[in-house]
């Protein structure tokens, strides 16, 4: 079980009739209805996909200055240099300002930063040698908001700056002769929540001029929801127009490198979804970045030469597969760092060694943040200073938490999200103890448990079908704010399970009712699992298209599996009876016969719970609980009987029991000398004559 927690949503019935009755499908109805659309119209605004950016980025603040400076540059021949990122989003908003400048006959120059050498952000020997190569005018993108001592020195050494960037500002803002940011604190564009590509597509229409905005955007709208979605931007506003158009332009784009991506990642051809941008291309292009060869990436993708494309393209899928290897050997050192923690050390992972590949600690942090539920910090160390890079989770603000400790730090900079920064290697245990405090302090002393957003439980099984799935296409693009649809099949049987994949990943066939799916779990070992055929799950799951040896067919890519917490008709039939005793209900002679458990049955349950508690209060999901108990406790209607031993112990006082919710609280009391179970009331009501409640005796 991945998650600790599991948010069902609940659409309501009545909003799902009334969209199906408006003509949309099942599945469709019922995502719509669990994310408040609740009538045909507003599911029409909510499904509309605008066709061009109706915003004018002329009202974002300084960009009337950022295209007065890059005008005059381009009338009078002098060179521009383009700074940019070595992510995606900064390596797609590099190309397509040079393509844009070029195009008009600009002299350019490019650098895209080496993480490792160079690390985040602008500095002063790559600004030095662009000055030397003869560039006035430095243009930055995806980056330089916090670059203030850098922009200082370009413009000491006669080099003027446009910085364009989507990141958090600090109090004072770099001294450049432009700075468009939308999250500028005056800066009154409405939409804030842009890529770094974003921004650098908005300054190309700017300079475009209104005529030439639809041809411009046509032409790099492919390039923007590449950066975009890579970006996890949140998938609405502009955002969304972005890359719905830029995934509708993706199989004609003019750009030859994205074509040869496109057949190396083996996409050429078939639909191309937010998803195979985010889990396909993006993690290749920023291979390239992490392996400390980004300008790779960025010659590909600027690339005009087919043959030559191709080449690099492969050259590209092969870095990416190294960074997959060097990945998996950074995470297993870092869990075995984790072991070692402290508990006060957990609530943020600070994590340091001098072993690791400083551009891949970022993809190990995000996965660290995912499966221990907190913040991670990944330090790279080298020549006593660290190179961080940081992942929240739960909403946790980083970029205000790395504020708070600025006095420990040589730099820092990113978003509330993902951040990177420079710490001496003395620094660090003070830094891990202080934002370890930040994280309790900015929490409550309540650490986020993982939680599992899922929009409906599936009512209607028999409605899964191939059809259905296709056509929640008509939610994409998804990202941030427009969540992929998520479901669940409560109370569901796995028929079967096995390893695939060798032995990486698990196979399910699961059954409810009368319907069976075939279902797989990416990244999931069988001894992680720990379920059998014959168990009664809870399947939080994806949709998507299999297709095998020619045909396809549905198949539930499972988020998370998990013993039941719904109970079979027989276990709520069992339920509903012990309630009936316990509230002093009238029950049949035949009734008491089922319920009355023989002296054995009470043994067994006392050995199990006994073996259970014995380290103490125990904390779990309260029906797995107990179907795992009666499994141990045996004989029949096991289920009903160890239920009520469990009453009669607490009843005693031998048990002390509680539920919050679907969550349930044992520990056992301690009692002096010899406690008479056939004193408790429930039992009395079972022997022959006792069918009078308690209270009337």
């Amino acid at each position: 079980m991945k998650y600790k927690k599991w948010n069902i949503g609940a659409p309501d019935p009545q909003a799902v009739d009334l969209l199906r009755g408006a003509g949309y499908p099942y599945l469709l109805s019922t995502v719509l209805a669990a994310r408040g659309v609740d009538s045909a119209e507003s599911a029409a605004v909510f499904l509309d996909r605008e066709r061009t950016l109706t915003l004018s980025p002329m009202l974002m603040r300084d960009m009337d200055k950022a295209v007065a400076r890059i005008q005059r540059a381009i009338t009078a021949g002098e060179t521009i240099a383009v700074f940019g990122d070595y992510d995606v989003d900064g390596i797609t908003a590099t190309v397509l300002l040079m393509d844009y400048l070029r195009s008009c006959g600009a002299k350019c120059l490019r650098y895209i930063p080496r993480r490792i050498e160079d690390g985040y952000g602008l500095s002063r020997e790559p600004i030095q040698s662009l000055r030397d190569q003869g560039a006035t005018l430095m243009i930055t993108v995806d980056c330089g908001i916090t670059g203030n001592d850098e922009v200082d020195f370009a413009n000491s050494i006669g080099m003027d700056v446009v910085v364009t960037d989507h990141h958090e500002c600090k109090e004072t803002l770099p001294r450049a002769a432009a700075v468009v940011d939308p999250h500028r604190p005056d800066c009154p564009y409405p939409f804030k929540h842009l890529a770094g590509v974003g921004v650098a597509l908005k300054l190309v229409l700017a300079l475009g001029g209104e005529s030439r905005e639809d041809a411009l955007f046509a032409r790099y709208c492919t390039l923007a929801a590449i950066g975009t979605v890579a970006d996890v931007m949140r998938m609405e506003g502009e955002n969304r127009t972005i890359v719905s158009c830029g995934l509708e332009a993706l199989p004609h784009t003019d750009f030859a490198g994205v074509h040869a991506l496109l057949k190396e990642a083996g996409l050429l051809g078939r639909p191309i979804t937010s998803i195979q941008i985010g889990f396909v291309l993006s993690p290749r292009i920023n291979a390239a970045g992490r392996m400390g060869a980004a300008d790779l990436a960025a010659d590909l993708l600027e690339c005009a030469d087919p043959a030559r494309a191709e080449e690099m393209a492969r050259t590209l899928c092969e870095l990416n597969r190294e960074r997959q290897a060097v990945e998996q050997d950074i995470c297993a050192d870092a869990v075995e760092q984790i072991k070692r923690l402290r508990a006060e050390e957990r609530s943020a992972l600070v994590l340091a060694s001098d072993r690791w590949h400083q551009g891949v600690v970022g993809i190990v942090a995000s996965r660290l943040s995912e499966k221990y539920s907190c913040p991670s910090f990944m330090i790279h160390l080298r020549d006593g200073t660290g190179k961080g890079s940081c992942r929240s989770y739960g909403g946790f603000n980083l970029f205000a938490a790395l504020e708070s400790c600025a006095d420990l730090l040589d730099g820092f900079g990113g978003h509330e999200l993902a951040a990177g920064f420079t710490i001496p290697e003395e620094n660090i245990d003070a830094f891990r103890a202080r934002m370890n405090r930040y994280v309790r302090s900015a929490s409550g002393g309540e650490l986020p448990v993982p939680s599992l957003e899922v929009d409906a439980p599936i009512t209607c099984p028999a409605a899964l079908t191939l059809q259905e799935a296709e056509q929640l296409s008509l939610l994409e693009p998804y990202g941030a704010g427009n969540a992929r649809p998520v479901f669940a099949l409560l109370g569901a049987t796995v028929d079967s399970v096995q390893s695939v994949g060798q032995g990486k990943h698990l196979k399910f066939r699961l059954s409810k009712g009368a319907c069976r799916f075939d279902a797989i779990f990416f990244s999931v070992t069988a001894e992680e699992c720990g379920l059998a055929a014959g168990s009664r799950v809870d399947a939080a799951f994806y949709l998507q298209a299999n297709t095998f040896r020619g045909s396809t067919s549905l198949q539930l890519q499972l988020i998370d599996i998990r013993p039941s917490l719904t109970p079979s008709r027989h276990e709520a039939e069992a339920l509903a009876l012990l309630g009936r005793l316990l509230e002093g209900g009238d029950l049949t002679a035949q009734e008491r016969s089922r319920l009355r458990p023989s002296r054995d049955q009470f043994a067994a349950c006392w050995m199990a719970l006994d073996r259970r508690l014995r380290q103490g209060k125990i904390r779990a999901a309260w029906l797995p609980w107990l179907r795992q108990l009666a499994a141990e406790t045996g004989g029949s209607d096991s289920f009903l009987r160890t239920a009520l031993a469990l009453a009669v112990f607490r009843e005693r006082g031998l048990l002390a029991l509680t539920r919050q919710g679907d969550t349930l609280l044992a520990n056992l009391n301690p009692i002096q000398g010899k406690v008479n179970l056939d004193d408790s009331p429930y039992l009395a009501r079972l022997s022959p004559g006792g069918a009078q409640p308690p209270e009337s005796r």
